[in-house]
């Protein structure tokens, strides 16, 4: 699973404090300004721009007097000097008329409307924050007090999934793959849905089946999940998986059951060990990785499912890992979880259901024929598929009358019943079809 990381930008105010920054109009002259003998001179002085009146008096030697004023009748002498003056005041005057406007402006904005004018937008008052106990807020306010996140961390890695308390006792039900990614001794840390954290202990895990249960101890108010009934779900009913997709703890998302009894396989080794076989809950409630090992939940808020896997748009088949969801999530019933879990609590251990044959996986035909690599037994000898008449070349089509059509199908569909189950297997033998009839034996998963 990934961690999600987020990293906030915060621009920067830039504060001009330098001639650089200044804009255009605060641009000084700098450099030398050409004088006699190359060395630096003054600029024209503003007088030379613009007279003084007060300055040809100075220069004929006379007193600083202004000119006289010619009265009505007597003809004015033209005079340069009042150029600066008056293009000062008009700028003046034209500062004073925008800044008493403006000023207007804005007292009038805020004092000139009268109460009926004001605008105020419609809004509806607060409302009561209760929820229908089957809507999705209900369902997860209910729910979420009881589903934990895991951190897990040791010497091949670390990951991160979803797991919801089983009972009273401190017992965590999860995937595998999420507990089991980062190997033996990993330090497991679980946070609570309020924020409370604790360390947690491995109590046991299957591959087979991609379950764990780890526990908790010293932690109060728990709140177990009620466990549903998986074989009662039907295509169409509502659900509600919880988790924390990317590291989003809490994220609650929302669908139906698109299908059920769905063969899946997923995870692993290049060995072609620690595979999963689920006969799935197919959902297209929105789950991601970190979604792994939290609980799908019916309309009442019961667990019918442990979100397991996806098919992502990227990887072209199912698994617990890199993309994300395009509507194809796939659960964990809550039956095989219940039973696999007691076990793990109980023994420390899951038994596996078997037949006592050995399926050929690159078989190509429909169905699942019987056979093995050269120095396997097709059959176990004394096996339930022995005592029930099969034999090497037989074709198996279907168990209890649903059809399989390859070698992982059989697997899945024998591993959704338990030990000491009774079960119908149809096959053909040399172009003949027939119905046998078997007791499932047990082996321990790991």
């Amino acid at each position: 699973m990934w961690h999600l990381r987020t990293s906030a930008y915060r621009p920067q105010a830039r504060r001009m404090s330098d001639e650089a920054d200044r804009p255009q109009w605060w641009s000084r002259p700098s450099g030398p300004v050409p004088g006699a003998g190359g060395a630096e001179a003054a600029g024209p002085a503003p007088d030379e721009a613009f007279p003084d009146p007060y300055l040809l008096n100075r220069m004929s030697g006379g007193a600083a007097e202004p000119a006289p004023w010619h009265g009505p009748g007597t003809p004015a002498r033209p005079r340069r000097g009042r150029a600066a003056p008056l293009i000062a005041g008009a700028a003046l005057v034209a500062l004073l008329a925008g800044g008493i406007g403006g000023a207007a402006g804005v007292y009038a904005e805020r004092h000139s409307a009268q109460d009926g004018d004001q605008v105020t937008l419609p809004q509806v008052s607060e409302g009561s924050a209760d929820r229908a106990g089957d809507s999705v807020a209900g369902i997860a306010a209910r729910t979420l007090p009881g589903v934990v996140y895991i951190h897990v961390k040791g010497a091949a890695g670390e990951d991160t999934g979803t797991g919801f308390v089983l009972d009273a006792k401190g017992h965590i039900l999860t995937n595998n793959h999420v507990v089991g990614a980062a190997g033996k001794g990993a330090d497991i840390q679980v946070t609570f849905n309020g924020g409370q954290l604790s360390k947690a202990k491995v109590v046991g895990v299957d591959s087979g089946y991609d379950l764990a249960v780890i526990e908790v101890s010293g932690v109060s108010g728990l709140r177990p999940l009620t466990l549903g009934n998986s074989d009662s779900v039907r295509v169409g009913d509502p659900v509600v998986a919880i988790g924390a997709p990317y590291g989003l703890e809490g994220t609650v998302t929302a669908g139906i059951i698109s299908a059920t009894r769905r063969p899946i396989t997923a995870g692993g080794a290049t060995d072609g060990t620690d595979v999963s076989y689920v006969d799935a809950l197919q959902t297209d409630a929105p789950i991601n990785p970190g979604n792994s090992g939290g609980p799908l939940v019916d309309g009442q808020g019961r667990v019918i499912g442990i979100n397991s896997a996806i098919r992502a748009a990227d990887d072209g088949g199912p698994a617990g890992g890199q993309g994300g969801s395009i509507g194809l999530g796939f659960a964990i019933p809550a039956n095989q979880a219940k039973r696999v879990a007691e076990e793990l609590i109980n023994t420390g251990k899951a038994t596996h259901p078997v037949i006592g044959v050995t399926v050929e996986m690159t078989y190509e035909g429909d169905g699942a024929r019987v056979g093995g690599k050269a120095g396997t037994t097709a059959v176990t000898p004394g096996g339930p598929g022995d005592q029930a008449g099969i034999e090497a070349g037989d074709v198996i089509t279907a168990v209890d009358g649903e059809r399989v059509h390859r070698g992982e199908e059989l697997i899945v569909k024998i591993r959704s019943h338990r030990p000491g189950d009774h079960l119908a297997l149809t096959l053909v033998r040399a172009g003949t079809e027939r119905t046998v009839e078997l007791t499932l034996g047990s082996a321990t998963g790991g």
